[in-house]
């Protein structure tokens, strides 16, 4: 069996589980609302932040086992050099973009190993990623001293904290279906602020979405692109033929 047969039966596995494990939460979590994050794969800008922001503050833990540097730089429009910066863990930019931490010592340290992101925004699209960097809120009964509004019980710690800061979950009472009273989620309140504003900060949870749901499907900039070229072909061939039958017709009567 070729690598190439290898590599997309894992990529169709891997997307499965993610599948059955996402469904219930596509949609928001313990009541939270997923807020739309308007992400948009035609600014380049903002995907080369979020590829940024991806190899500070996640690759360390989060691997990207489908994309290569190199094809991220051409698609990116990242320069060479700059790819060369960002080879943590790779020797070549025609490497995957894989962590150097072991899944053992990983399981060991946080319950779990840490998901590879390939398929993340396949899976659960790019509103959810955008709303679970936005989510995290204090909890003392975790081993991180966090928790995830739309992951509950999250072994991952909140590591853009210093950039949004630290918030705590603000609950409202709500009649129960079967009578009585019930707290469900409100939002969240500011504890301590980070190195950056609300606004700021959403702007950059907008830029890591916009880049995982490139990097689920990095043909789609170009098929996006070739589609367009397909609708305006078929368009003139169109006018084409429907012009041609009528003059057709037109000997015929």
């Amino acid at each position: 069996m070729d690598t190439l047969t290898v590599n997309t039966k894992r990529a169709l596995l891997a997307l499965v589980l993610a599948l059955v494990a996402g469904t219930a939460l596509a949609s928001g979590g313990g009541g939270l609302a997923l807020q739309p994050a308007r992400y948009d794969l035609e600014n380049v800008p903002s995907l080369q932040r979020g590829a940024k922001y991806y190899v500070n503050y996640c690759l360390g833990c989060h691997s990207l086992n489908y994309v290569r540097y190199q094809r991220l730089g051409q698609d990116l429009g990242i320069a060479d050099a700059q790819i060369q910066t960002l080879l943590f863990t790779a020797e070549k930019p025609t490497e995957m973009m894989r962590i150097a931490m072991p899944p053992l010592d990983a399981e060991r340290w946080f319950g779990r190993a840490p998901p590879d992101l390939s398929l993340t925004a396949r899976a659960r699209g790019g509103d959810w990623i955008f709303n679970y960097l936005r989510s995290f809120y204090l909890d003392a009964k975790r081993p991180f001293g966090v928790n995830n509004a739309l992951l509950p019980n999250a072994s991952m710690p909140h590591v853009l904290a210093e950039l949004q800061g630290y918030q705590r979950a603000v609950y409202k009472l709500e009649a129960a279906v079967g009578g009585g009273e019930h707290e469900v989620l409100a939002g969240f309140e500011t504890v301590t602020p980070g190195r950056l504003s609300m606004d700021e900060y959403d702007s950059v949870a907008r830029d890591l979405a916009n880049f995982l749901v490139y990097v689920s499907e990095p043909a789609q900039l170009k098929r996006m692109h070739l589609g367009f070229g397909v609708l305006f072909f078929l368009a003139v061939f169109f006018l084409l033929a429907y012009f041609l039958k009528r003059e057709y017709w037109n000997d015929v009567h």
